[in-house]
């Protein structure tokens, strides 16, 4: 079975940090394409970061620059460091991980950044 566990959620002041962490059981992340995705309230759930089993990674035009988007594979964890937050920023913040066709959500962390 598999099962993505996330953590790092918080509440935390404009301009500080966090650092998400993204577990997996029953897959292994390094042939995965793993995602963090994100959803406030009254919005759609949104791209935020994604690393791919060769280890490139990309981001939305909203947290370049202040995301990062890493792996380690013998923690088989997947985290995600946010830096300089904002406000906005404030949503369930889920992984999600694709390979063949398939895909695995966690249940989300809640961010919450206050002003």
């Amino acid at each position: 079975q598999v099962q993505l566990e996330e953590s790092g959620g918080g509440l935390v002041q404009a301009g500080g940090s966090l650092r998400l962490s993204c577990a997996a059981s029953g897959i292994i992340f390094e042939i995965y394409s793993t995602g963090w995705y994100r959803q406030a309230p009254g919005k759609q759930r949104e791209f935020v970061a994604r690393i791919t089993s060769s280890g490139s990674t990309n981001y939305a035009d909203s947290v370049k620059g202040r995301f990062t988007i890493s792996r380690d594979n013998a923690e088989n964890t997947v985290y995600l460091q946010m830096n300089n937050l904002k406000p906005e920023d404030t949503a369930v913040y889920y992984c999600a991980s694709q390979r063949a066709g398939r895909d695995y959500w966690g249940q989300g962390t809640q961010v919450t950044v206050s002003s």
